[in-house]
């Protein structure tokens, strides 16, 4: 059976999301991806102008991939125990993948900070605000008052269980997680007495 043919901007992609996701984007320079792609220079300069653009490309794919895959993983648990808990259960999942290496949006504002590339920034942000939303929707889903606060409390446990279990990989950060989020799901359904139906 013959493989399936990969272009230069796939190798090149492929090559630079490992690298800046593994070694980090300062750490990885271009001579490297060049090296470990196997294509050259100026094969690379055609179809990513400077380094900057090869980052934007790898944060638009990384964003696709990884929300694919997130939806999934909270949709599929959802499905079972209808709780805002699952987000935590999902996050899990990843937490124990062997190639983690926390959030490359936070990662890539960490690294940039006030001096970073504004497009770079945009994009974290995007990836934020898209992750929120989806959790906004999974709050009114379970028919909780004020999805976009239940949201944006949720984002702060997200958050922190992506840099915390990053720093300390302790599988404990799954648990208290999953309390916190019940809390604040606890919270909203206290507040709407008429979403114990947890409707959608």
């Amino acid at each position: 059976m013959k493989q399936p043919v990969v272009s230069a901007r796939e190798r090149i992609l492929d090559t630079a999301a490992r690298l800046f996701y593994r070694d980090g984007f300062r750490a990885t320079g271009i001579d490297k991806i060049i090296a470990e792609s196997g294509v050259a220079k100026m094969s690379l300069y055609r179809h990513f102008a400077s380094k900057d653009d090869l980052i934007a490309a790898f944060l638009d794919w990384r964003h696709d991939f990884w929300m694919r895959w997130f939806l999934e993983a909270v949709e599929e648990r959802f499905a079972e125990r209808r709780e805002l808990s699952v987000i935590a259960d999902a996050l899990g999942e990843w937490f124990a993948q062997e190639d983690y290496r926390g959030c490359a949006f936070i990662n890539v504002v960490a690294e940039s900070g006030a001096t970073g590339n504004p497009a770079h920034l945009q994009q974290a942000a995007s990836h934020k605000q898209g992750l929120e939303q989806f959790i906004a929707e999974l709050a009114s889903r379970l028919g909780l008052e004020s999805p976009a606060i239940v949201a944006g409390d949720a984002m702060l446990v997200v958050e922190g269980m992506i840099v915390r279990f990053q720093m300390m990989h302790d599988p404990a950060v799954v648990e208290s997680g999953r309390h916190v989020l019940a809390g604040i799901e606890k919270s909203a359904t206290q507040r709407n007495p008429n979403s114990g139906a947890k409707a959608g």
